[in-house]
């Protein structure tokens, strides 16, 4: 019975002894999260990301890929992405990875389609593809020979509609 004791013992140690190796080390619930200002956005926000899991002075990669922003410094006080204005509504989760230690916390980012938008004002730039040109268009020397078209058309359609009312005919 001692012979299956002891390697049963000497397993379950070692399981135990790996469990909690792998475990993370939480000194403080609050360290181990990211905090996400503001947690709810809509397309085109700024979102602030924080966290003391990488240590007062510890920097970190930031990866907002899930969302479609792309990777972003996070520095001791903290750092910044924007959410791309064709992200879909959802929970994504966004990720940072300490730069000494590797450690890897998360937060979870909600983007809805109502809301406020909390960014600068997005104003309309361009012009509008309607297949139509513009009044001067980019030949003024084809705006001018359209215009003179115009024209003849106009004094040969009155000159025909004259005529026909002295009733000299076609």
């Amino acid at each position: 019975m001692r012979r299956i004791a002891r390697p049963l013992t000497g397993t379950a140690l070692a399981v135990a002894v790996a469990a909690l190796a792998a475990a993370p080390a939480y000194g403080d619930e609050g360290t181990g999260r990211l905090e996400l200002s503001p947690a709810g956005v809509v397309p085109g926000d700024e979102v602030t990301v924080r966290t003391a899991a990488c240590g007062a002075a510890g920097t970190a990669t930031g990866d907002a890929g899930a969302v479609g922003a792309g990777l972003f410094p996070l520095a001791p006080d903290g750092g910044r992405f924007e959410v791309p204005p064709s992200a879909q509504p959802g929970t994504y989760e966004i990720v940072a990875t300490c730069t000494y230690g590797g450690r890897r916390v998360t937060g979870d980012l909600v983007v809805t389609l109502t809301g406020t938008h909390t960014g600068q004002p997005m104003y309309p730039r361009g012009s509008v593809k309607t297949g139509v040109g513009g009044a001067l268009g980019p030949d003024p020397v084809q705006t001018a020979a359209g215009v003179a078209a115009l024209a003849v058309a106009a004094a040969g359609g009155t000159w025909l509609l004259h005529r026909r009312a002295r009733g000299d005919g076609i």
